[in-house]
């Protein structure tokens, strides 16, 4: 079973705590999917349009706003050690949403800001996790595994 603990930052303050809740039920759901126990942490920051550009930007090198972004804190950078311990939770990182484009991918998709804002955490989740969709085959899996993760929690494509 996984225990997990999100540190939630809002720069928006436009998500609800149901909306919160809503998303740490769903991410449960996503790490439960994908066979992941014991206590995990992450952070979920809401920003909006400038700030996401900010950081797509500064580490991406992408100089573009985009709807969400993961950090990956078990991805082991050149140089950089593992810390381990007991008893310590399993950090996953860090993932940044856009607020305004979620409302807009939203309305363009034609389904609901909670429909969005799920699909969005769930695919900075599965970053996390290590999947990626740089390929044809790999976005394939990764976008199959979203989809079946959002129809379980109940939040499936209308």
């Amino acid at each position: 079973m996984v225990q997990l603990e999100i540190d939630f930052i809002d720069e928006t303050n436009e998500v609800t705590e149901d909306q919160q809740s809503d998303i740490k039920g769903l991410i449960e759901c996503a790490l439960e999917y994908e066979g992941v126990t014991g206590e995990v942490e992450i952070s979920i920051s809401f920003v909006d349009d400038e700030r996401i550009h900010e950081i797509n930007r500064d580490y991406r090198d992408k100089d573009r706003a985009t709807d969400v972004i993961s950090f990956a804190m078990e991805e082991l950078g050149e140089g950089e050690m593992e810390i381990t311990g007991v008893d310590l939770p399993r950090t996953l990182g860090d993932i940044v949403i856009s607020i305004p484009t979620t409302i807009r991918q939203a309305e363009e998709y034609g389904h609901s800001f909670r429909r969005e804002l799920g699909f969005l955490a769930v695919h900075g989740c599965l970053h996390l996790l290590g999947y990626d969709h740089m390929n044809e085959a790999d976005e394939k899996v990764m976008f199959t595994k979203q989809k079946e993760i959002l129809e379980k929690y109940g939040l499936e494509r209308l």
